[in-house]
Order: structure tokens, then C-alpha cells, then sequence
């Protein structure tokens, strides 16, 4: 059998590939003339109502005298506040993570017995079958972790004997057995593809029962095993606020759609995990530090706003990093003021900065968290507000916690799998109808011409 190259692309792919690139093309007009809502959302950002959720609400406004105000952003998670959520086992000085999963899972915050139950029922599933690391992780390791994560959860397929069972109780169980291995996947992933593509120490740490899934995560990845309670506390609450967001964000609706055809859990997650890998979903923090590097390199004096504020213009107009036209970390679909995970994330984000002595840096990020919105206003037609998000200090912690770019996608996955498993619980508990939105067609009709006839 002849040898080729799996990855090349031919002349004769390229000039495929321009025929598929023309007959895809659609005309702009023709989304304006039959009301097509492009991305599910209208000129002024809103969503096209497709569904209904309790799990959880983002607000961006409110209504006074008869019309919407922006106010500031609110995270809710099953009618509680983010923030008081927070608020309530920082102040106690409890990892979060258990306790709001609960939450989102069970629509109820659970009492002492009841979390201690959980904790120990996440802790217990806190494993992978027998050589499935060695076998299946460390074989072909990709040097995306998102795709190996996705390769991992199919795989989990095959040792499950009740894999395509959708009852309610198998369903809670593959989803609580997922969010405890989502870890060991992609830590392990990364530590495989450290090991085959780059040369390094291969470090493959088992999780401990006692530790919380924060700490787990920074005793599984570093080769010392060692974080600092500070450090812990700060990845807890990345976990908690990136672990669900409305079920109208990409990841969660694709969860819906693939749930709706009663597919099982695995491959309904592999789905919302190769959801979460776009770069338009997942990957934006990774784009905040990748910027924030070279506006440290191009910015002279940090502390002069003129100076920020012509870089950032450079970004708007193409002129600097990766010539987008973006600031990344900067503007949501949804919230205008505030983003209130970047607000709450904010505090511990400094907190840390002072522990590794980089108040500096944190001192650039605040100048810009500042001083971007002002810019944009000034150079560009917005219909609302813009203000920083979630990944413009989540981008900053995942730096300062050291942990390795491969990972912050694969972090986010982590957090949001709890998400994902309520809707798809909320999904099967319905009983409702396969989601199939609708597209018009507008192919013209043609008449058959034999081959022979062709030009």
C-alpha cells in the first residue's frame, strides 16, 4: 500500500476547496430580506428565545418605565446570586466547588450531611478503569488536551455497560462520574503530550480522596504535588464561576440539541466539549495573555494612560498583536456594564498577584480594564456598553497559578461539565421533542443534464 502524507493538502483538495468555498457562499442580503436572526440573535444582541431553563439566569438589564436599562451583570444559579453564593463559603473559608454543584444538580443547597454525602460520593468516583491511562491516554496522546479530553470521554463508552441507558439515575451517575474524571483526562492528557512531543518528565499523580477538586487539580499537575491555600482558593472559584452560564451559551445548548435525540452521556459531552474548543467559545483567555505579553513588550511606562490607550487603539485598527480588530477579554454578547464574574474574580485575582509579587502586571490589567471600554466608545458604533469579562482575569490567574496554556481551555471544560450535566438532566427529565430549527432553502431549481451534455 502506497505511503502518504495524512495531513497534506493537495492541489486538487485546494481546488476543491475553492468550488465548496463558492457554493457556500450566501448573500448577506437575503439574511435581511426573510428575518434570519444570524448566530440565534438579533442586531442588538439578543437571543431568539429557543427553550427554558432553571438552572440558571445571566441579567444585563432591567425594566424601568416600560423600557430596558443595562445595569449591572448578575450570574444566577438557580435563583441565588453568584456573588452571595460566594460570599457564603469564602466567609467560612470552604472550598465552593461541591457545595454549588450540588446546587445546580439538585435545586437546593445541601446541609452539612448532605454535602459531606456528595463530597465523598464525587471523591469515590475520583477514578479510571484499569490501564485506561496507559492504553487509551497515553497511545496517539494529541497535543490539543481538548481532543484528547473528547477521545477519553468516547472511549469511557466501551467499559460501560449501561452506556446508552437515559434513565434519570444512569444518567445522574455517567454525568457524577464524568465530572470526577474530567481532571485525571485532561491532566493526564497534557502530561502525555508534555512527555511525547515536547521531551519532558512524564508526572502521572493519583488524586487524593481528602482533597477538594481544586486541589486535586494543582496536586495532580505540578511534579512537587504542592500549592499554597491562596492558590487552591482562587482555581475553586474559576471552577465555580466558569461552571455554568444560561443555557443559551454554545456548549449548553449543544448539550440540549444532542440530548434531544436521546443520544447517551458520552457522546452528548464529547459534543459540548468539541463546542467549548472553538476559540469563539473556550479560548479567549488564552488570547488575553498572548496580548497582554506583547502590550508589556510595545507599552513603555505602564503607568501612562495615553500610551495604553494608543496601543489599544493599534488593536482596534488592526495595527497591533494578531490584527483582529479585537481586545480580547473586553465586550460580551451579553452583559454591557459589568460581566459579574470578572467583578467577583477581580478581588482574589489581586490578592494572589501580591502573593507572587506581581502587582505590576495586575496593575496593567487594571489600567486596560479601565481605559478599553473608553477607546472602543470612542472608536467604534456600539449599540450597548462594554466592559471586560470573565477571560480578562482568568486569563491573568491561570498565569499566575503557572498552570500550562494546553490547560485553560481543558479548566474551563472542568468547571462546565457541571453545567452540562444539568442540562442534560433538565433535557431528559422533559421528555421533549428532537430540536431541529429551521432553514430555508434557496437553491434555485436546476434541470438535469446528462454527462455527456456537460461542459
Amino acid at each position: 500500500m502506497d505511503q502518504y502524507n495524512y495531513s497534506e493538502i493537495s492541489p486538487e483538495i485546494i481546488q476543491l476547496a475553492k468550488l465548496s468555498q463558492e457554493a457556500g457562499i450566501i448573500d448577506n442580503e437575503l439574511f435581511t430580506e426573510y428575518d434570519v436572526k444570524r448566530g440565534l440573535r438579533d442586531l442588538s444582541g439578543k437571543g431568539v428565545l429557543a427553550g427554558l431553563t432553571s438552572i440558571s439566569d445571566v441579567k444585563a438589564t432591567e425594566l424601568i418605565n416600560g423600557e430596558y436599562i443595562p445595569c449591572h451583570g448578575q450570574l444566577i444559579y438557580r435563583g441565588y446570586d453568584i456573588k452571595d453564593l460566594v460570599d457564603g463559603f469564602t466567609k467560612d473559608k470552604r472550598f465552593g466547588f461541591e457545595e454549588v454543584s450540588y446546587l445546580l444538580l439538585f435545586n437546593k443547597l445541601p446541609d452539612a450531611a448532605e454535602l459531606k454525602k456528595f463530597s465523598n460520593l464525587l471523591a469515590s468516583y475520583r477514578s479510571l478503569p484499569p490501564s485506561f491511562v496507559r492504553d487509551i491516554i497515553m497511545k496517539a496522546p494529541s497535543t490539543d488536551i481538548m481532543n484528547s479530553l473528547a477521545r477519553s470521554v468516547l472511549t469511557l463508552y466501551s467499559y460501560d455497560d449501561k452506556a446508552d441507558d437515559v434513565s434519570i439515575p444512569n444518567v445522574l451517575r455517567q454525568c457524577l462520574q464524568l465530572i470526577s474524571t474530567f481532571p485525571m483526562l485532561s491532566i493526564y492528557g497534557y502530561q502525555a503530550a508534555n512527555y511525547y512531543h515536547e521531551g519532558n518528565s512524564l508526572y502521572i499523580h493519583s488524586p487524593k480522596k481528602k482533597l477538594s477538586m481544586a486541589e486535586n487539580i494543582l496536586h495532580m499537575l505540578r511534579p512537587d504535588c504542592k500549592y499554597t491555600p491562596l492558590e487552591a482558593q482562587l482555581l475553586d472559584m474559576a471552577l465555580i464561576l466558569h461552571m455554568e452560564h444560561g443555557g443559551g451559551n454554545n456548549s449548553s445548548f449543544t448539550t440540549h440539541v444532542v440530548t434531544s435525540t436521546l443520544t447517551d452521556t458520552y457522546s452528548t459531552i464529547a459534543a459540548a466539549i468539541g463546542s467549548l474548543k472553538g476559540p469563539r467559545h473556550g479560548g479567549a483567555n488564552i488570547k488575553v495573555v498572548h496580548m497582554f505579553e506583547e502590550m508589556k513588550k510595545t507599552v513603555k511606562d505602564w503607568h501612562n494612560d495615553d500610551e495604553i490607550a494608543s496601543y489599544l487603539s493599534k488593536l482596534l485598527n488592526k495595527e497591533a498583536f494578531d490584527r483582529s480588530g479585537l481586545i480580547y477579554g473586553v465586550g460580551h454578547a451579553i452583559y454591557s456594564k459589568s460581566d459579574p464574574r470578572a467583578r467577583i474574580f477581580k478581588s482574589f485575582v489581586e490578592q494572589l498577584s501580591v502573593e507572587k509579587g506581581l502587582e505590576a502586571e495586575y496593575g496593567l490589567y487594571s489600567k486596560v480594564e479601565q481605559i478599553a471600554p473608553q477607546v472602543i466608545a470612542k472608536e467604534r458604533q456600539i449599540y450597548k456598553g462594554v466592559s471586560v469579562n470573565v477571560d480578562f482575569y482568568a486569563g491573568l490567574a491561570y498565569h499566575m497559578l503557572n498552570l500550562p496554556e494546553e490547560l485553560y481551555t481543558p479548566i474551563f471544560a472542568i468547571a462546565r461539565i457541571v453545567g452540562w450535566s444539568a442540562h442534560r438532566l433538565e433535557e431528559l427529565a422533559n421528555n421533549g421533542k428532537i430540536i431541529r430549527p429551521a432553514y430555508k432553502a434557496i437553491a434555485k431549481e436546476q434541470t438535469y443534464i446528462p454527462l455527456s451534455e456537460r461542459d
